[in-house]
């Protein structure tokens, strides 16, 4: 576990701070898979232990991955008022777009907090504001939004790869094919660790075609085409952690369930928004 988050748990009684740690730690290790699961685990460390930031920004992550953006993004302004720290700002606004307000989130991306983010957080937030701009069919406007030094940089981040993607996917919506493949080619360049779908995309682009190998198997049976359901988030979505940091791997140990501890702190979830931190509609 992070070592900044077991600093935080020594503000607690030994028993509940263990009992809080390995909370955490499972959702860290759901997050990305069965994010409904590490939900759960966040739920009870949120039960005991409130008032420390880092669960409340452990609960606010589980929220978001499993799209309850309301709850989130009260988790996040918690967290932040406990910390005074401005890393949450462009998952806030995401949680923002996420809840039907793209304008807020537009707000929130003018915000002077926006200048205090590192690096990241800076082509985070313009990952945000251009996936805002084009909730609100402001195609055009996503594109110059993510154009930038960042974008023109032949050195590869951590971001890069999603960065190229969502520029690609801007022009492709834009009807620019041609400039939509050469992106989606760099954003693959620069993804390494299989971020993207950026080679699905390629191949669409391409005209290929993936058959299911048991269909092909199978000739007799019907083939049914996927239903198309509602997608959450956008092609922009920001990518988000866990407050835990990097969690020991579980190893082959059974999973534990949700676990509580008498004398929890019972101060309760501080759901209210602190209206200084409200974007300005």
């Amino acid at each position: 576990m992070d070592k900044d988050v077991r600093q935080e748990l020594q503000s607690l009684p030994k028993g509940l701070a263990e009992d809080v740690a390995r909370n955490l730690v499972m959702v860290a290790n759901l997050i990305d898979e069965e994010p409904e699961k590490a939900y759960e685990y966040s739920r009870v460390a949120l039960r005991l232990a409130s008032r420390v930031a880092a669960v409340r920004e452990a609960a606010g992550f589980a929220a978001y991955a499993t799209q309850k953006y309301s709850e989130a993004l009260a988790e996040f302004r918690a967290a932040r008022r406990m910390t005074g720290t401005v890393e949450l700002w462009p998952v806030m606004a995401d949680c923002e777009r996420g809840l039907g307000r793209p304008e807020r989130a537009l707000a929130m991306a003018g915000e002077p907090e926006v200048q205090k983010l590192d690096k990241a957080g800076q082509v985070e937030m313009r990952l945000v504001a251009a996936g805002a701009r084009r909730d609100m069919d402001q195609l055009d406007a996503a594109i110059v939004t993510l154009q930038s030094p960042e974008l023109a940089s032949q050195s590869v981040q951590p971001w890069t790869a999603r960065l190229r993607y969502a520029y690609a996917d801007a022009l492709l919506a834009a009807g620019r094919e041609d400039e939509a493949r050469e992106w989606f080619a760099k954003a693959l360049e620069a993804d390494k660790d299989g971020t993207t779908d950026a080679s699905d995309r390629l191949a669409e682009l391409d005209g290929v075609e993936f058959v299911d190998v048991m269909d092909a198997l199978d000739g007799d049976a019907p083939h049914h085409e996927p239903e198309a359901g509602p997608r959450h988030g956008t092609e922009t979505e920001s990518e988000v952690g866990t407050a835990t940091g990097t969690a020991d791997a579980a190893g082959d140990r059974e999973e534990p369930r949700p676990s509580s501890t008498d004398g929890a702190d019972t101060g309760g979830a501080d759901t209210d928004a602190d209206p200084s931190e409200r974007s300005a509609e």
